[in-house]
């Protein structure tokens, strides 16, 4: 070979190894994108569904989930049904629950409503004109609704009874359940029943509000009424004053932990409503939060007891959501579901019914997902699948505003993407993520240990498939996390 030829490939061979040094970056870096081998949620409609629709006011066949409020929700045969308070936007409301049915949690019709107007004994009782928050078991092959009725700000206040063969009705009203009035001699307010039942089958009723806090008594099986027509029961939530808002409380049993769960709502619900959690062996509590916490507090620290698992929350660019409190909880063949109210962070008086479901940490305390349910299963997740940008949402117990996503990235050497490079990732069992945030003179020995769980999702502002993320740190604070999915 002579010089020149040398040269030439000399030349060649520095210009392949030159192209391929450009390209190897790019040919290696992980696919961030990568969700192949998931079962993914399906689009819950053809196109985005607007948040605030107001040429559908005075059409009821098109609410769907909107004008929903203290909603509970029941399953019977293959029929999920919610029933909510009277409520809609732009004019007053038509008095009677309101009652939606699905097949599948995320397609919603409007059914009607139970009854047209409030009962005479309500109505002197309070001067109230509406129901609010119902609640809906079924006994003694039938089904027993229970409602409120009550003076704005007061604790004049009903709750009554209906019974009906078919959830869709007709519905009898039976009367009052449990009265109170300012001045007599009960600490409770009559008003957001949720009728549960213990490992023996006997029923329950938690209820109550701001006013003294929330009480449980115990129930006649055969009359769907108290088992003493006198007693309040047992005091098992309160807060400080008229100040800390708690109300709307609901109990659920899960088997496989041997635990009660009781959530209620603190703060205003307009906007800084928010769901609490805790849990006892007793159905009369005490219940305690992550942080062995009892909800009775009467102190100035109320706001710090309960796992706050639902906030008011935007992600990225969207208006979000706040006002998102008032929850009912299902069970449905061993999976958990926790529906609650939100409101249009652009106009607050636009309520939605919100459906997620609940997943379970090791150590069996119930967290959400922080995107509403579309058919999403929990499955195994591989690390490719974590591999990229997220946004993230802290919920702090400290500060019910709205919470505003974060990025979060998750680089393919198990570490965070931040200015100490001391953050870490790793993901375990199924589908359980654990994350080491560095944080120091802050966090606990310098480090907020997350263990979340991760599962498919809808992403409802993007309006495409993804994974989220749900879970607590070593204190009991939620984080949510949704990756940014964005295709290839």
């Amino acid at each position: 070979m002579n010089k020149q030829k040398r040269i030439y490939l000399a030349i060649g061979i520095a210009m392949l190894l030159m192209f391929a040094l450009l390209i190897t970056p790019r040919n290696m870096k992980p696919n961030t994108n990568d969700l192949s081998g998931l079962s993914l949620p399906s689009p819950p409609s053809e196109r985005v569904i607007p948040k605030v629709m107001n040429d559908i006011i005075y059409k009821e066949e098109e609410w769907t989930t909107n004008f929903t409020h203290d909603g509970a929700i029941i399953k019977n045969g293959d029929w999920y049904y919610v029933y909510s308070t009277d409520y809609m936007v732009g004019a007053p409301p038509t008095p009677g629950i309101q009652i939606r049915k699905s097949k599948d949690l995320i397609h919603w019709e409007f059914v009607g409503r139970v009854f047209d107007q409030v009962s005479n004994e309500a109505w002197e009782w309070t001067g109230g004109t509406t129901y609010w928050a119902p609640n809906v078991v079924e006994m003694n092959d039938k089904f027993y609704l229970y409602y409120s009725v009550s003076s704005v700000g007061k604790r004049t206040s009903y709750i009554g009874l209906a019974t009906s063969d078919s959830l869709e009705g007709p519905w009898k009203d039976e009367g009052a359940v449990f009265k109170t009035q300012e001045g007599d001699e009960y600490t409770v307010n009559a008003i957001d029943p949720d009728i549960t039942f213990d490992t023996e089958g006997q029923p329950w009723m938690v209820y109550g509000s701001y006013f003294g806090g929330i009480f449980i008594t115990k129930m006649d099986p055969q009359t769907g009424k108290l088992e003493d027509p006198t007693a309040e029961g047992t005091l098992i939530a309160q807060r400080k004053n008229m100040s800390y808002g708690i109300e709307a409380p609901e109990i659920i049993y899960n088997p496989d932990t041997e635990y009660y769960y009781l959530t209620v709502s603190y703060e205003w619900l307009e906007d800084t409503y928010n769901v609490r959690t805790a849990r006892s062996k007793n159905i009369t509590g005490p219940y305690l939060d992550f942080n062995e916490n009892d909800m009775v507090d009467s102190s100035d620290d109320s706001f710090d007891t309960g796992n706050k698992i639902v906030g008011s929350y935007a992600f990225g660019k969207d208006s979000g959501w706040i006002g998102t409190g008032h929850n009912g909880l299902l069970e449905d063949d061993g999976n958990y579901y926790l529906i609650h109210q939100a409101r249009a962070g652009e106009e607050l008086f636009w309520s939605h019914l919100h459906v997620r479901k609940i997943v379970w940490t090791e150590d069996g305390w119930p967290v959400v997902s922080p995107e509403r349910y579309a058919g999403e299963k929990e499955q195994k997740i591989e690390e490719r699948h974590i591999i990229g940008d997220w946004e993230q949402i802290l919920l702090p117990r400290y500060d019910d505003t709205m919470q505003i996503s974060r990025k979060l990235t998750f680089l393919s050497n198990g570490k965070i993407e931040d200015e100490s490079g001391k953050s870490n990732w790793e993901l375990s069992g199924d589908n359980t993520l654990t994350l080491s945030i560095y944080d120091p003179g802050v966090a606990p020995e310098d480090y907020w240990d997350y263990t979340i769980k991760v599962l498919p999702g809808w992403d409802w502002e993007n309006w495409n498939e993804t994974l989220v993320f749900t879970g607590m740190n070593e204190e009991g604070t939620a984080l949510w996390g949704k990756k940014q999915n964005k295709g290839e």
